[in-house]
């Protein structure tokens, strides 16, 4: 993996006119790290993760995104889930993908846990009607609780089976339908869960974007062209305002682009 692009201001940036890095030089938890300026003054960080086809698709013909990976996206796969506090993802994601609990990783786990952090991230499910597997290892094996995400209109039976597996939290005002995006990913940061990442899937990417909470797109572009109708990385009502984003860095391994893309602040 080399760097093709870094951006002038970025940690560990080369000097101008450097050649491009060879992958044993190329640092991903730098390339990766979070903003310590906002994450350390107990603001939210917001990043997804997503992996597209050249021409717009976010899953492959099996309507998955495996499809469409890399050894390269494994690899900053891991490094965005070990650098993250919480991962945060829509149930349709969790059950399609299969989505299993992380396992603590000995190159981060005792930093993480010296720090006062968990030892792996926390999985947090966004769900509006609560129709999730409780027997999966999502819930009976996680290393810390994982956490539900609803909203106050939810089935009160399926709510109280909820809180029997896991750690529910209600994202919105009472009368309010589905789940308030925004007041989840307050929850999330005010229980001191600042380093914030989504792995989507679409319908919840489109939903971050629309409330304006999305600080950075992390987006590995695979050397395919699918045709067809699959989705892309966002689906749902568009912003009012398009969200301006800088391209932070760039990255390239055996033809897939790895972009690191943060909001820009005067967009």
């Amino acid at each position: 993996m080399r760097r093709l692009l870094p951006a002038t201001d970025a940690p560990g940036s080369a000097p101008s006119g450097a050649p491009p890095e060879t992958a044993a030089e190329v640092d991903l938890d730098l390339v990766y790290a979070y903003p310590s300026d906002v994450v350390d003054a107990g603001r939210p960080w917001l990043r997804a993760n997503m992996v597209s086809s050249l021409d717009g698709a976010a899953q492959a013909g099996d309507g998955l995104s495996a499809g469409l990976s890399s050894p390269g996206d494994k690899r900053i796969f891991g490094v965005l889930r070990a650098l993250a506090d919480v991962v945060l993802v829509g149930a349709s994601t969790v059950r399609a993908e299969g989505y299993r609990p992380p396992k603590p990783q000995p190159a981060y786990a005792p930093a993480r846990t010296a720090a006062g952090r968990p030892p792996v991230p926390v999985i947090a499910i966004v769900t509006r009607s609560l129709e999730l597997d409780f027997t999966t290892p999502l819930f009976t094996e996680a290393e810390v609780p994982t956490v539900v995400l609803t909203g106050p209109e939810c089935d009160p039976d399926r709510l109280a089976e909820a809180r029997k597996y896991a750690d529910v939290v209600i994202a919105g005002e009472p009368g309010s339908t589905g789940v308030d995006i925004g007041a989840a990913v307050d929850a999330l940061a005010a229980r001191g869960w600042t380093r914030l990442l989504t792995e989507g899937g679409p319908h919840l990417l489109g939903q971050l974007v629309m409330a304006g909470r999305l600080d950075e797109l992390c987006l590995a572009l695979g050397p395919l062209l699918l045709g067809g109708a699959a989705p892309r990385i966002t689906n749902g009502p568009a912003p009012e305002v398009p969200q301006a984003m800088e391209l932070h860095t760039l990255l390239e391994e055996d033809g897939f682009l790895f972009a690191r893309y943060v909001r820009n602040p005067t967009g």
